[in-house]
């Protein structure tokens, strides 16, 4: 009786706890206001209206906050749309039509709750190594920083004359050259501390110096939120069966972020808590399947907002609630998004695709061959898109591993395949 009244109250704990509920508060609203521009920049490259992508986000934080009352995944981390999907929504949106997305979500989420059921993520973990998660998520990083660059040189439609280069694009591109270099000055000098601070640098100083010289703004379609079945719109046999495959590969690739994701928030959790990863997908899939009833996005804990909200204090998953209510007001007054300049939401994508990119870095230390590969798969991401770029860097990596065996290590080829298959017998794996 003891152990499983201690049991509950450590899961309520990670809630809601009255000592720290000042401190969650604080957290909440600054992470908030962080999420906000990222979560815009991510819903302008994955091709979805940025008033989507801020609901989605709502009710991926009222979820994930319930969730923690019952089955706790993390404890500080912050919900959000996946910068790492972005374009796949993106190629989702041009191949489907946006009448679709809402029938791949909820198919998405499906798959997730089977995922979640059989805890099969560790089955998918020794399927595609760590080290070309990272190879993908650099050739995202790539395509994100380079998409949103041509918004630092931008100008108004006024100002555009023959000259490509005149003053007025020259003036803006010196701008966001400054506003770049001043945001990771104060990244390099904050990150450890409160690395919202460029965040709301960046935002404060963008906004107010629209005041005073003539630039692009952001703006927010004020699309209908409205609940409606997520049903399909096709007939064809052969864009169901490539519906179904590309909704395998969002929901894997998003389970995938998740697990590396609580990875590190559990290294960052303020009392050494541990995670339970099967917990989160719980999360992430009744939120995703909830977000297809409003043509919503996929969600994760994505670790920028969910490293911020550790640093600016929270505790429990509280805060989570707070950044919900937060980004709720600007869901209800979409109008205020649009007093933001392009140039600030460039120069917060560039340095979020930059991040990204450097996750090669640490590939470096699983040897040469992981970071040959890794490089590889940011390349052929990046040229072939994720789909098509994940699997021929699978491929490649399958092929090279049966030369070294057949033939450096004389293993034939049946046993080869059931060395293979015995990799997935391990019991355990990550929870």
């Amino acid at each position: 009786m003891t152990q499983t009244t201690t049991t509950q109250a450590t899961t309520s704990a990670a809630a809601f706890q009255a000592q720290y509920w000042v401190r969650d508060l604080q957290a909440g609203i600054i992470t908030g206001a962080m999420a906000i521009p990222l979560s815009a920049g991510i819903a302008l490259m994955s091709d979805y209206p940025i008033k989507v992508a801020l609901a989605t986000v709502v009710f991926a934080c009222f979820i994930g906050w319930i969730n923690a009352w019952f089955r706790p995944g993390n404890y500080v981390g912050a919900p959000g749309v996946a910068a790492g999907l972005a374009p796949v929504l993106a190629l989702g949106v041009a191949t489907f039509g946006m009448e679709n997305m809402a029938f791949v979500i909820f198919l998405t989420a499906s798959m997730q709750a089977v995922i979640w059921k059989f805890n099969l993520q560790k089955y998918i973990l020794i399927a595609v190594p760590e080290y070309l998660v990272e190879g993908l998520l650099a050739g995202v990083g790539l395509k994100i920083a380079l998409n949103f660059l041509v918004m630092t040189y931008a100008i108004p439609d006024s100002q555009v004359t023959e000259v490509f280069w005149n003053g007025a694009r020259i003036q803006m591109a010196a701008i966001s050259l400054t506003g770049m270099a001043v945001f990771l000055y104060l990244f390099t000098r904050f990150q450890a501390t409160q690395p919202a601070i460029p965040y709301f640098f960046l935002m404060i100083a963008g906004t107010t110096l629209a005041h005073f010289v003539p630039m692009p703004m952001l703006h927010v379609e004020d699309v209908p939120l409205s609940l409606s079945l997520p049903l399909p719109h096709f007939d064809s046999a052969l864009t169901w069966l490539y519906v179904i495959g590309f909704a395998a590969m969002l929901a894997i690739i998003d389970v995938i972020e998740q697990v590396m994701s609580n990875a590190a928030i559990q290294k960052i959790d303020p009392l050494q808590r541990k995670c339970n990863t099967n917990n989160s997908l719980l999360a992430i899939w009744i939120a995703n399947m909830g977000s297809s009833f409003f043509n919503g996005m996929t969600n994760l804990d994505g670790l920028a907002k969910s490293t911020t909200n550790k640093l600016a204090g929270a505790y429990t998953k509280f805060s989570v609630l707070v950044v919900g209510l937060v980004i709720l007001f600007f869901v209800l007054n979409a109008e205020y998004l649009e007093y933001m300049p392009k140039f600030a939401l460039a120069v917060i994508m560039i340095f979020t695709g930059w991040k990204m990119m450097l996750g090669l870095l640490h590939v470096a230390h699983q040897g040469q061959y992981a970071l040959i590969l890794a490089t590889l798969c940011a390349l052929l991401v990046y040229r072939l898109g994720i789909f098509e770029g994940l699997l021929l860097a699978l491929a490649v990596h399958g092929f090279v591993n049966y030369v070294v065996l057949y033939h450096v290590h004389d293993i034939k080829t049946d046993a080869i395949i059931k060395k293979y298959l015995e990799r997935f017998s391990i019991k355990g794996g990550a929870d």
